[in-house]
Order: C-alpha cells, then sequence, then structure tokens
C-alpha cells in the first residue's frame, strides 16, 4: 500500500525505518543543547497535557533539514490531490519555495520540534497551525524504543466524521518509523462527493522510561 492510499484509508500512514538508531539517538541527544534551539514548552503551563517541547532554531540540524527536504516533495504531491478534490489553494514543488512564501507572509521561524515525556507525559489533542500559511501534512518521527525505553505512550489521532461520532486511531511507531498524518483536516468520500474530515492528534500516558519524538512540520511560523 502506498503513502497515498494509506491516508485514503484511515487518515494515517505509518512508515517503517526512517531513521537508523544511531540517528534516532542523535536527533534524541540534542534535547539539552540550548544553542539548538529557539523556543522551549513546557506544556503543563499552558495545559497542553505533561512533557516538554523545543522548537530548533536555524540552521537545522542535519538530520532534521535532510527529512524535511526529501519528505515534502511527496508530501505536496498528496496535497495538491487533496486540494483539488476539496477546491483548495495548492501547494509549490519545493519546500525552499514554500518556505519563501511563508516569509512574504510574516513566518519566518522553523517549526520542526523536539519532545519529551516522562512517566504520566501525555498530549492533549490539538492541531498544529502556525500563521494564515498552513501546509496540510506532517509527519513525527520515533526515537525511543517502545516497551525498552518506554512504556504507554500510544501516538493517538482522533477524525471527526460528519453526522458520526469521532473515530480514534491508535498507532504505535517502531524506533526510527515515522507516522504521517493531516495538521488539520483531509478529504473523505461520501454519498454527495468528497467533504472534509477535522484530525487531531496526541499522545497518551507514558507509563514508565522516556519518550523522545522528533515532529517534521513544514510551513513556519510568525
Amino acid at each position: 500500500m502506498d503513502l497515498a492510499e494509506e491516508l485514503e484509508g484511515t487518515g494515517v500512514a505509518h512508515v517503517p525505518g526512517v531513521l537508523s538508531p544511531e540517528e534516532c539517538a542523535e536527533v534524541a541527544a540534542l534535547f539539552d543543547d540550548d544553542a539548538r534551539f529557539r523556543s522551549t514548552v513546557v506544556m503543563a503551563r499552558h495545559a497542553f497535557g505533561e512533557g516538554t517541547y523545543r522548537y530548533f532554531a536555524d540552521p537545522l540540524p542535519e538530520v532534521v533539514q535532510r527529512l524535511r527536504e526529501e519528505w515534502y516533495p511527496p508530501l505536496a504531491e498528496v496535497a495538491n490531490a487533496w486540494a483539488e478534490r476539496l477546491g483548495e489553494r495548492t501547494y509549490p514543488p519545493t519546500l525552499a519555495e514554500l518556505r519563501a512564501e511563508c516569509a512574504e507572509r510574516g513566518q519566518r521561524r522553523p517549526t520542526p520540534l523536539l519532545l519529551r515525556y516522562g512517566p504520566g507525559g501525555h498530549n492533549r489533542l490539538h492541531q498544529d497551525v502556525y500563521g494564515d500559511l498552513t501546509f496540510p501534512l506532517q509527519l513525527l518521527v520515533m526515537l525511543s524504543r517502545p516497551d525498552v525505553d518506554f512504556t504507554g505512550g500510544e501516538s493517538v489521532f482522533v477524525e471527526q466524521v460528519p453526522r458520526q461520532q469521532s473515530r480514534p486511531v491508535v498507532v504505535r511507531p517502531g524506533q526510527g518509523d515515522a507516522v504521517v498524518f493531516p495538521v488539520h483536516h483531509r478529504p473523505a468520500r461520501g454519498a454527495r462527493g468528497d467533504h472534509r474530515r477535522q484530525l487531531r492528534h496526541g499522545v497518551s500516558a507514558v507509563h514508565t522510561g522516556e519518550r523522545f519524538v522528533l515532529g517534521i512540520i513544514f510551513h513556519d511560523a510568525p
């Protein structure tokens, strides 16, 4: 099953083996290096959940920049197919062009982030929307080893289906695996054609250990 088909089915796509264990350890080890980050958010202070995340500063670490550049073109193809179905705007073929458009709108701060959860850590359901220009797909990369470095801490996605109760999707990516999902909504086929389904994402409670995750968001923030 290809990426577009998997997203069409559940709204979420699991992609194994995006980073090696060594690359995962390299990125996770950056968390305490203050010079690599532009902003830190302690989630409990804002009622976002329990844990800490940090936004990378420019220039991004090599592995983070590579993921952002390599993943953007195939996801832009999916995003533009979605846009055609929903009658929405399309997106340029390269990340550099998207970032240039973001800058024109005053969105100049990079949005890739590194998240750390300890025991009890969790993330309430939310959407990562920054500024007026929002690219409709993003991905997370699991840096820790489930059931070895931590227990619990599943990735949770809740899709709002019109005139029905919301549908949850739970994903347990392994170390180095990516999960691709919509930032806010996706198209879905219904009896009267395509409609929008809103999606929010979060993290269930970590029971033991530490869970590190890399988030790759493609649009920049104001």
